[in-house]
């Protein structure tokens, strides 16, 4: 018996309604075997003002109070009895309903995460009660926030999923133009020139930016990494990164403008992360802009703040996508991500690396093929 009332909370539940029953059922016959004489003893004396007068009766009311006291006693025992019978009958009734009611939906929990530790990510519990409104109990918002961790748990599945099928694309298209062009050269059919080996050497480059951006991830993550803060002027850092990508804009067509406010204050941060996140932005905001396209570096002091926007007149972000485009490996297009080359990283150690410098990224775009707007924040030195 004890062990089923360790194991169960039904159980639990139930006996601590039966310990309050028998400590009330004490606590009503103690009182009553306390308060009864008195409360005897009082009304008798009223009663006994009234026979005052009638002298016949003064000598029977000794034995009469006895008799009345003993009678008045076994009365009220037996309808404390039945009343207590009565009540630890309604008791256990309700008890078991109640504990019912409150161990059924922490048993679906139960076997929901069962199945959930089983890998059907799909699972989710009912949720009593008005989820749009006020009307959730502690028992209702346990179970609404364990759908959140499901429905949580089955996104991060969908993106693990998703990341083996892009890298596994990603690998599989440079390795496959490799073996291919080496075979041709094995074979006769290529010859070893110049350009055989610029194509050669431009897949090989593309594997080693995928590697590098995985693993600049992996150490973003966990935070395997050192920041050296220092002073930094805003226009030193985005000078940098427009020498590093002007010949990338030149060839592609696009125009690259910078408009800093004057007086800008400096800056805490690490000028080799900072810029690792604007030639992310930067280079994200190129790969989109077609060719005949602007792409503008922007930035003001907001408090004490420096706010640096990348807008460029690319194709811009769905109003659906916006909330998700930090999310790593997630790129709004696909097939067009891969075509220019994305992986779908860059976003994310951009976004790492802000809250790291104790900034705020985010996204901004009025829609398809209307550009798009990407705001990082550094904190002023004080």
């Amino acid at each position: 018996m004890m062990k089923a009332i360790r194991r169960h909370l039904g159980w639990k539940i139930f006996l601590s309604y039966l310990i309050v029953l028998l400590v009330g059922s004490i606590v009503l016959a103690t009182a009553t075997e306390y308060t009864a004489p008195t409360a005897f003893d009082h009304h008798l004396a009223a009663m006994n003002d009234m026979m005052m007068g009638d002298t016949s009766m003064m000598g029977e009311a000794t034995d009469l109070e006895l008799d009345l006291f003993t009678n008045f006693r076994n009365a009220l025992n037996e309808a404390l009895g039945l009343a207590l019978a009565a009540a630890f009958t309604a008791t256990v009734l309700v008890s078991l309903i109640v504990s019912r009611q409150v161990v059924a939906p922490i048993r679906q929990m139960m076997f929901a995460s069962q199945r959930i530790a089983d890998g059907h990510y799909d699972e989710r519990v009912d949720v009593p009660g008005d989820i749009a409104g006020d009307g959730l109990d502690e028992l209702a918002q346990l179970a609404l926030s364990f759908n959140q961790m499901a429905a949580k748990l089955e996104y991060t599945e969908d993106i693990r999923r998703q990341l083996i099928g892009d890298v596994a694309h990603e690998l599989r298209t440079p390795l496959t133009t490799i073996k291919g062009s080496m075979e041709g050269l094995m074979d006769g059919v290529l010859t070893a020139d110049v350009q055989t080996f610029q194509q050669i050497h431009r897949q090989t480059d593309r594997l080693q930016r995928l590697i590098d951006d995985l693993q600049e991830l992996s150490r973003v993550e966990v935070g395997a990494y050192t920041m050296n803060l220092l002073l930094q002027e805003v226009q030193g850092l985005v000078e940098i990164t427009k020498t590093t990508l002007s010949h990338q804009f030149e060839e592609k067509g696009v125009t690259l403008n910078i408009e800093l406010d004057p007086g800008l204050p400096l800056v805490y941060a690490d000028e080799d992360r900072i810029g690792q996140v604007l030639l992310n932005l930067v280079g994200n905001a190129l790969q989109y802009t077609p060719a005949g396209g602007v792409v503008t570096i922007r930035a003001r002091q907001e408090r004490d703040e420096v706010q640096i926007s990348i807008s460029d007149t690319g194709v811009g972000i769905p109003d659906d996508h916006i909330d998700q485009i930090f999310t790593r490996f997630y790129r709004v297009d696909s097939s067009r991500s891969r075509s220019v080359g994305g992986s779908g990283i860059g976003l994310t150690i951009a976004r790492h690396l802000t809250e790291a410098h104790g900034g705020r990224i985010w996204a901004e775009s009025p829609g398809t093929d209307q550009g798009s707007t990407f705001t990082f924040t550094l904190p002023v030195a004080g």
